[in-house]
């Protein structure tokens, strides 16, 4: 059953049963839109209004969602496999536990959007707008995150995008403009921050085995504990930045020194 409400704000939700030629009705107001639980799968939704629409754990697989307006949606649980979200507005929406696996997500407005223990694996997140938004315990494995950014400028870690725990290993955030990034415990093993500007970032513990962080800003970011075996660190910017306890096994400095193979 494809649920929908009337377009009057007056009358009661309507049941529709879904057919091939189904047609979402939407509503005006939009938020009294429910398609909780409903089978949109492929459906074609370009420049739909669904703000603050109630899509908890519907099936979005495939979807062409661009340019579609889901300001403070309700998307918990769903699964937006592969689904096309380019320039969509996802401000404020909650994306708790939503598989968004291969899901294109360019050039999207993320603003506080909870993405709380979401899977993006290898979602396209590139010029995505992440103005305060929550991805913590998140699965970002092979994401391409280049060219992300915050729309307003953070001057402390309260200010930055979240991903506490997050997954990122061989993630791709070239270029990506994150300052004071909360990253606390993140697996970035094998991902590639080459040029991505993280001023003031928080990788306390973090992972980062292997990574490509050739000309990163790492000003004033706090390391400690991270594990840096074997980055490749060659013209990063660690002004400020405090190593504490980092494991620096067969990692290159700045200087494209290895500090374990120089002499004692």
């Amino acid at each position: 059953m494809l649920v929908a409400c009337s377009s009057s704000a007056e009358k009661t939700v309507e049941t529709i049963p879904a057919t091939t030629a189904t047609v979402v009705l939407i509503c005006d107001p939009p938020e009294l839109l429910d398609c909780a639980g409903a089978d949109l799968t492929n459906a074609n939704l370009t420049n739909a209004n669904l703000s603050g629409a109630n899509l908890f754990k519907a099936n979005l697989t495939n979807a062409d969602l661009t340019r579609a307006n889901l300001a403070r949606a309700n998307l918990t649980g769903a699964n937006l496999t592969g689904a096309n979200l380019t320039d969509a507005q996802l401000y404020d929406a909650i994306l708790y536990d939503a598989n968004l696996t291969d899901a294109n997500l360019t050039d999207a407005n993320l603003t506080t959007a909870d993405l709380t223990g979401a899977n993006l694996t290898g979602a396209n997140l590139t010029g995505a707008n992440l103005n305060y938004t929550n991805l913590n315990y998140a699965n970002l494995t092979r994401a391409k995150l280049t060219s992300t950014f915050q729309e307003q400028f953070p001057y402390t870690s309260d200010d930055g995008v979240d991903m506490d725990g997050a997954n990122l290993t061989g993630a791709d955030l070239t270029g990506a403009n994150l300052p004071y990034i909360n990253l606390p415990g993140a697996n970035l093993s094998g991902a590639n921050l080459s040029g991505a500007i993280l001023y003031g970032a928080d990788l306390y513990y973090a992972n980062l085995t292997g990574a490509n962080l050739t000309g990163t800003n790492l000003g004033g970011a706090i390391l400690e504990g991270a594990n840096l075996s074997y980055a490749d660190l060659t013209g990063a910017n660690l002004t400020g930045a405090s190593l504490v306890r980092a494991t620096l096994t067969g990692v290159t400095m700045p200087d494209g020194t290895m500090p374990d193979k120089m002499e004692p």
